[in-house]
């Protein structure tokens, strides 16, 4: 029985100690979860005297606050971080300290422009770099954009700037409320063109085409004052409509320019030429042409105009144009009046000379692709001769077959030759070639905004000449283009543009204008037929086979 009373006892005693460490194992665990409980507590006292500290830091100075790295002690450091709970639970009360405190989602301060680079400045003598000649800049580091080269402020380029938009707004405005009038669009839009055509010659006519001797005067002080670092004074020169329409295009070009640059499409220092010398002209490039890089870092390259070898400087040039024997394009010569030649040149048999000239006219296009894939095209090249040799006026190329039967893919004349008639000559002579070929032709697009204007005024001189000539009453879009080979809807678009086609009854009718064909036939007269292309100099049959 003892030992019964013992073994029970120990029993006993065995779950008396199991209970024990039982309860002992309780508390130890409520122990450590009240410690953690005061270490969050006291963590989260002193996040609020910091919170406190540092807004009240805010109330006296708005500086932001110094990061755990300054010079300010960090309240993070006293923490205990054993526990991930807590550094949750401090995340959580900091975030809600920085709210109450206002220093979150701090407003980041006004920057200028990022894209800006304050290093640069404007090339103008005498320019502090303020002012953007659209007027919707404060900063400009170009010429281009300098309203001092212009002769302009910074002010007066804002004010034309809001002017522009507000014609902008009331145009747009009109336009809307004439598309509302559906019954009386049409008629409202000949009126309205009209009114506005008579308002256009009323303002060209007040011009004084005679320059007093004041203006005289103050245009030659100006241009030795200033030479070429200023634009020369344009008033007077042209009427106050043509002056405020040239304002606008040259503002509008530029704000393009300015968009290119600020989307990193165009970038100041870039890899473009700038200029070239070219015969005895030195001309200012348009776009980017991809000469290789050695050469369009250089930012001037220098030409022989009869190769069209590109050369890095004159040294090299005078050179080159002592032992270079071409004084023409390579190729025949399929057309010769007077000065004027006109070769053509097949880009598989002259390669070199065909690549140069894409690479050229490049610098002058802006929608140009080709450069160097010259073998299926042929290039008809227009020359003027004098005592040293044929100097390139302009080209135009075209496919050797062509499924759309384009005439021209691409056409240039050169800037020292532009608005002398040598484009629309050029022209002219493709569809002679279509007409040789008895084709029916239409040049490839897009056109370049250039091209586009002579083109137009080519197709609007061929019309009227055809309507001057034609003695019949009936007359069809396809019976012109047979006689002109120019292609239907080139026709229709310029009779549109015209207002010389309209809907009567069903059927579509042209009419015989008198009054455009009056005074086309009055500038015909006064130009004269210098820049004419005479079908009998022609010496030229379409190739057979490529």
């Amino acid at each position: 029985m003892p030992r019964r009373k013992r073994n029970a006892g120990s029993s006993s005693e065995g779950t008396e100690d199991s209970d024990f460490s039982a309860e002992h194992t309780d508390s130890s665990e409520s122990d450590a979860h009240a410690v953690r409980n005061t270490r969050l507590t006291r963590s989260s006292l002193r996040l609020s005297r910091n919170s406190q500290d540092l807004k009240e830091s805010a109330d006296h100075d708005e500086t932001p606050p110094r990061t755990p790295t300054g010079n300010a002690p960090s309240s993070e450091s006293d923490i205990d971080m054993s526990s991930p709970n807590v550094s949750h639970d401090e995340s959580l009360a900091k975030e809600l300290s920085l709210k109450e405190s206002g220093l979150a989602h701090r407003p980041k301060r006004r920057r200028f422009h990022e894209s800006y680079n304050f290093n640069m400045k404007c090339p103008t003598p005498g320019c502090n770099s303020l002012g953007h000649l659209t007027g919707k800049h404060e900063r400009h580091f170009s010429i281009s954009g300098c309203p001092l080269y212009h002769n302009l402020s910074a002010d007066e380029c804002k004010v034309k700037a809001s002017s522009r938009d507000k014609h902008v707004e009331e145009r747009t405005l009109s336009q809307r409320q004439n598309e509302n009038r559906h019954s009386a669009r049409q008629q409202a839009q000949m009126e309205r063109q009209l009114r506005y055509k008579e308002k256009v010659t009323e303002m060209r006519r007040k011009r004084n085409s005679v320059p007093l001797k004041e203006q005289k005067d103050k245009y030659t002080e100006h241009r030795q004052t200033h030479g070429s670092s200023r634009e020369p004074l344009l008033e007077n020169i042209t009427s106050d409509y043509d002056l405020e329409l040239f304002r606008k295009a040259q503002a509008r070009a530029l704000d393009d320019l300015e968009k290119l640059r600020l989307q990193g499409q165009v970038t100041e220092g870039s890899n473009m030429i700038k200029t070239i010398v070219f015969g005895r002209y030195e001309l200012d490039t348009w776009y980017h042409s991809p000469y290789p890089e050695e050469y369009a870092r250089l930012g001037r390259l220098y030409m022989c105009e009869f190769c069209l070898k590109y050369m890095k400087s004159q040294t090299i040039l005078r050179r080159h144009m002592a032992k270079c024997v071409w004084k023409h394009p390579p190729g025949d010569e399929v057309y010769r009046k007077g000065a004027i030649s006109v070769f053509e040149v097949d880009g598989k048999k002259n390669k070199i000379y065909c690549q140069n000239l894409c690479l050229l006219a490049k610098l002058f296009l802006d929608h140009k692709t080709l450069y160097y894939d010259v073998e299926p095209f042929l290039f008809y090249v227009m020359t003027e001769a004098d005592n040293t040799g044929c100097h390139l006026v302009g080209y135009f190329s075209k496919e050797k077959n062509s499924f759309l039967n384009y005439n021209v893919s691409c056409i240039l004349t050169m800037p020292q030759y532009m608005r002398q008639g040598y484009g629309k000559m050029l022209i002219d002579f493709s569809y002679l070639l279509s007409k040789v070929e008895e084709k029916v032709g239409s040049p490839e697009r897009p056109l370049s905004d250039l091209g586009l204007i002579s083109y137009r005024s080519y197709w609007k001189e061929v019309l009227l000449h055809y309507l001057y000539n034609f003695q019949g009453k009936e007359i069809s879009i396809k019976e012109i283009s047979q006689e002109t080979a120019v292609n239907p809807v080139d026709i229709v678009s310029t009779l549109q543009s015209l207002q010389m086609l309209k809907y009567w009854k069903g059927k579509h009718l042209i009419l015989k204008r008198q009054d455009l064909i009056d005074d086309w036939k009055t500038k015909e007269a006064k130009r004269g037929s210098n820049k004419t292309i005479d079908p009998t100099s022609l010496k030229w049959s379409p190739p057979k086979g490529t």
